[in-house]
């Protein structure tokens, strides 16, 4: 006949990281005058139980120590390799980052110009400039600040439009010249014969972010350019897919936010001359767009 198994004389748990169960926190309390105690007393009769919970915490921390040291590594990972995890250095580049771009209007984006410089009194903020405000943002994040966080979900939930409706205003040239091809006639999107190559030291995702933004404009700009040069679109036209990409519906107040302050009582005429400007069929007298300069 099999003989009783004995109950343990320790509290025990499943979850216990001992194989005979052993229930650290549940002996703690069990054991908690003497544990409290600042001289315990030897004589206590759970005086060997108290030994083993103390002898049982200082071989935990001396495994978590070990574990730690070996970064949590596979136990069959041997121990010089495991802590090899440490020696690893941070990544560096080998080459700085560079960036090429082909027409003025995109560099003019990342080179920004001032107000003073403008004909008609307004300034360009840089890509770098606006690189280091998000960085300075991104730093802020790190501060645990939610406002911090709201600018830069913002910033990207807008820079990430911009980049779509660039891409698909883009993508419908790109279309129409590969349409010339099944014609018989091959064309190939212009390119600079000497694009500035700029190093970028950015030191955040973000400024990346906005060197996409700059790209897919460089991109967007000279298929435009390609467009008019063969004479798929005027230059007029052109200027203002680069420069006016205000929406006809927006532009012609057919659509407006509720506290626009536009004014409501528009004329036939004025919104006939509205509809022609949107529509890329009259320049704006005093613009940047002047017919006499060409796009290319």
């Amino acid at each position: 006949m099999a003989e009783p198994k004995l109950k343990p004389m320790f509290p025990t748990s499943s979850d216990s990281p001992f194989e005979d169960g052993y229930d650290i926190a549940g002996e703690r309390d069990a054991l908690k005058d003497l544990v409290e105690a600042e001289n315990p007393d030897e004589k206590d009769p759970r005086w060997e139980r108290f030994m083993d919970l103390l002898e049982r915490e200082e071989r935990l921390r001396q495994e978590q120590s070990n574990r730690q040291q070996r970064q949590y590594a596979d136990p069959i990972v041997p121990d010089h390799e495991a802590r090899a995890l440490k020696a690893i250095g941070s990544l560096v580049a080998e080459e700085s980052d560079v960036m090429a771009i082909h027409t003025r209007e995109a560099y003019r984006l990342f080179i920004g110009r001032t107000r003073d410089e403008s004909t008609r009194g307004y300034g360009i903020t840089s890509g770098k400039k606006v690189a280091a405000v998000l960085r300075s943002i991104w730093n802020l994040s790190a501060n645990d600040n939610p406002y911090a966080d709201w600018i830069l979900v913002q910033v990207s939930d807008r820079v990430g439009e911009l980049r779509q409706q660039l891409e698909q205003t883009g993508k419908q040239f790109q279309e129409d010249l590969d349409r010339l091809q099944t014609r018989g006639l091959r064309v190939s999107v212009l390119k600079s014969r000497a694009p500035v190559e700029v190093e970028l030291g950015f030191r955040s995702p973000y400024g990346y972010m906005i060197v996409d933004l700059i790209l897919d404009f460089d991109w967007y700009a000279r298929v435009i350019k390609t467009m008019v040069l063969k004479n798929r679109v005027g230059d007029l036209e052109g200027k203002e897919d680069l420069y006016l990409m205000t929406p006809q519906a927006i532009f012609t107040g057919e659509v407006r936010p509720r506290h626009s302050r536009r004014r409501a009582d528009v004329s036939e005429a004025e919104m006939r001359l509205l509809m022609e400007v949107a529509q890329g069929k009259v320049d704006v007298g005093g613009s940047d767009l002047k017919q006499e300069d060409t796009l290319l």
